[in-house]
């Protein structure tokens, strides 16, 4: 399935029932980590910025309302993609987040109420906080390292946490970013964080040379994109014929302070000879309308189309820095910021057909085939319909003219249908019976939103998308199994399941039609002297040593994915201890399912998926084969503990549970520094159970501490034992 578009709902986040959002997070988690790998990896979005924004808003609204519900595999908990290939990769000394995104006024105003409910000080509305207002530059993320004031290197974005090393392209940008630092007071090392983009003007004279060029010149699609595709170059003479640019807007690690407040670095900044996003402004925010900061987002929408290089919207910061250090961050983006994107865009198409795919859980979700139609430059063409209860409820049918939205960043939505413009000869959409793949029932409980083809592991489409799956980037990121690959060795027999993959050499060497006999196979590659069989034979095998987090995400379990199973890693530490405690939380009053359920971020549900996944006698074999040695003298896979990547401090590693009023800190930035530090948030006790910080009023559960013999500390004592780790 081309997941080049999507429709969500349309269900207003605040009516939806818990089974109608609990599907839409599953299919937004998809669909986002398809754009993702789109955007991210190849510079070939199928969607603009603001449509995908959009369903990073959508989800994250839905995860604030049934926290509950918030998956392992959460886009909220990424960031980014993983590096593209044929650039060596670079570690962000600091990673490099991305930002929630606003489409609203109640977004902005939820913003500020969120600073507010954090930060003591300021739960008194009187009390102003200064805000600074910049443009959202929609461009290609980039950082840049400064060591003694020359610049030593220069790393994309990436997945946050390592990016493509681009310094010989950037180092031809030479009016935006200097080579040697200018002016004074600038830290020994210093890392300039900012946006790579193309103005206006230049990405239509960009154009036009390609169109010159004939079949050989590629036609960008947006300015964004000419910007990233400019830089990804591996010629560094094609980049610098290219018209590129730097905005600065943000450091990453520095070897010193060098500025209280955000406007003060940002002066700092251009003085070093960097120019910055503009034009920005410094409001101070000191009434609920958030007048000021309206203003500002108004003046920019309205100077958009005059500025010269493409915006998407106005980021907003704290300006205080010692307030943004303790606001930090939650999951892929920090607490302090936040970027307000402008308006969707509308369209009209027609719905030409109407049928049913089957997901790797099974899920039978309808997909509108749609005229296709432009809008706000992006080609739609296709659209999931969700579910059976939202074709219903908007009376979706083939031959309907509908209105298309681009909300933001999200995939467009089917907003309504004009039966105006009904053809006379239409029919209601009937929902099949049986699997389009294996002719199994289709199945629908009666207290769930979604219908599930019941093959199982009969089903191929099931069977292909776990093995899809399975190999993906943020799971065993196997190169050269891609998805026609896997529908090739699937239908040759060669892989049915995970365990066949590790063996799949094995097997080759004995088979009389190896795979490097295959058309196309025994050729060589354009980067390389070696064959394709052999190169996707060395890609096995370096991926047999796998991350417990990454391992757990591979699996596939209902409702797990990059963020649970990060969770639940983070949790139990080693794949012997997740095994053992998931096999015991298949009893639902055991101690083991009561801890499951306590770990911030997992509910019953999703407790109750997972016991399911540990309660098939199938899993369990397969989880045998893979990691125990089975007649062989290793394991085909090799799973490594989880890796902290806090600091360390005299909590780490504890779980600790918090109780009562705190009179020091609100109870948010209270979780937050403990998570920092490395510690285990937990919102109910259990016999594993660390710390109990108990202030006033704790009532049950301090009394349950001390029957559990658990260690109770005031809030007095809690911060003196974090004290040394607090910065």
């Amino acid at each position: 399935m081309k997941k080049n578009q999507t429709t969500l709902h349309g269900v207003p986040v605040d009516e939806l029932t818990e089974e109608l959002a609990a599907s839409e997070l599953a299919d937004l988690a998809e669909i986002i980590s398809y754009h993702d790998k789109l955007y991210h990896e190849e510079a070939q979005p199928e969607i603009t910025d603001a449509e995908y924004d959009a369903l990073r808003h959508r989800n994250e609204a839905i995860e604030r309302r049934f926290p509950n519900l918030i998956l392992p595999n959460s886009p909220s908990h990424r960031v980014g993609a993983e590096p593209a290939p044929g650039f060596k990769k670079i570690r962000h000394a600091v990673p490099m987040t991305s930002l929630d995104n606003a489409l609203t006024v109640d977004d902005i105003q939820g913003f500020i109420e969120t600073i507010r409910n954090f930060i003591l000080e300021l739960k008194d509305q009187n009390v102003p906080i200064d805000l600074v207002a910049e443009p959202k530059i929609d461009g290609l993320s980039c950082s840049l390292r400064y060591e003694n004031g020359r610049l030593r290197y220069a790393v994309t974005r990436g997945n946050g946490v390592e990016g493509e090393d681009v310094t010989a392209n950037v180092k031809t940008i030479r009016d935006d970013i200097p080579h040697e630092l200018k002016g004074v007071g600038w830290p020994d090392v210093l890392e300039i964080r900012g946006e790579i983009y193309m103005s206006d003007d230049d990405f239509l004279k960009l154009n036009e040379h390609q169109e010159s060029l004939g079949p050989k010149g590629k036609v960008f699609a947006n300015p964004r994109n000419a910007a990233a595709g400019s830089l990804r170059q591996k010629d560094p003479k094609i980049t610098a014929s290219r018209p590129l640019h730097f905005f600065a807007y943000a450091w990453g690690q520095v070897s010193a302070p060098f500025a209280d407040t955000l406007s003060e670095a940002r002066q700092s900044i251009s003085d070093w000879g960097f120019k910055l996003d503009e034009p920005s402004r410094l409001l101070k925010v000191d009434n609920p309308n958030c007048t000021a900061l309206f203003d500002y987002y108004n003046e920019i929408e309205a100077k958009r189309s005059s500025l010269g290089f493409s915006i998407d919207g106005v980021v907003i910061k704290v300006n205080r820095l010692d307030w943004q250090n303790r606001l930090g961050f939650v999951s892929r983006a920090p607490r302090w910021a936040i970027a307000w994107k402008f308006p969707p865009e509308r369209a009209m198409t027609v719905v030409r057909e109407i049928s049913v795919q089957i997901g790797r859980t099974g899920r039978a979700t309808p997909v509108a085939t749609l005229a296709p139609i432009s809008v706000g430059g992006v080609l739609v063409s296709r659209a999931t319909l969700h579910n059976q209860d939202e074709i219903e409820r908007k009376d979706i049918r083939e031959g309907d003219t509908v209105v298309i939205q681009r909300a933001g960043d999200v995939i467009p939505q089917v907003v309504e249908v004009l039966k105006e413009r009904r053809p006379g000869t239409s029919a209601k959409f009937v929902f099949p019976s049986r699997c389009p793949e294996c002719n199994s029932l289709l199945k629908r409980e009666e207290d769930e939103a979604d219908t599930y083809c019941t093959g199982g592991l009969i089903c191929p489409a099931q069977v292909k998308e776990r093995l899809r799956h399975f190999v993906s980037r943020n799971a065993f990121d196997i190169e050269g199994l891609g998805e026609t690959n896997i529908d090739s060795f699937y239908e040759k027999g060669l892989i049915r399941t995970p365990v066949d993959i590790f063996r799949l050499e094995e097997r080759d060497k004995q088979s009389v039609n190896p795979i490097s006999t295959w058309k196309g196979w025994g050729e060589k590659s354009k980067d390389t002297e070696k064959k394709r069989a052999t190169n996707l034979f060395n890609a096995i095998k370096r991926a047999r040593t796998v991350s417990l987090d990454r391992f757990i995400y591979a699996l596939g379990i209902k409702q797990v994915g990059e963020v649970t199973a990060r969770l639940l890693a983070r949790h139990y530490g080693s794949l012997a201890n997740w095994r053992k405690s998931m096999t015991e939380a298949i009893e639902k009053d055991s101690d083991a399912r009561k801890e499951l359920v306590s770990i911030n971020g997992i509910g019953e549900s999703m407790a109750e998926d997972i016991a399911a996944f540990f309660r098939e006698p199938r899993m369990q074999d397969l989880l045998d084969q893979l990691t125990k040695p089975m007649g062989q003298s290793e394991p085909l896979v090799t799973v490594t503990d989880f890796e902290f990547e806090t600091t360390e401090s005299a909590i780490t590693g504890k779980t600790v549970v918090f109780t009562g009023t705190l009179e020091k800190m609100t109870r948010s930035e209270a979780k937050a520094r403990a998570v920092r530090l490395g510690a285990k948030v937990s919102s109910s006790l259990t016999k594993r159970t660390d710390l109990l910080i108990a202030g006033p009023g704790a009532g049950s559960k301090e009394k349950k501490a001390r029957e559990l013999g658990i260690k109770i500390l005031t809030e007095q004592d809690w911060l003196a034992l974090i004290e040394k780790n607090q910065n």
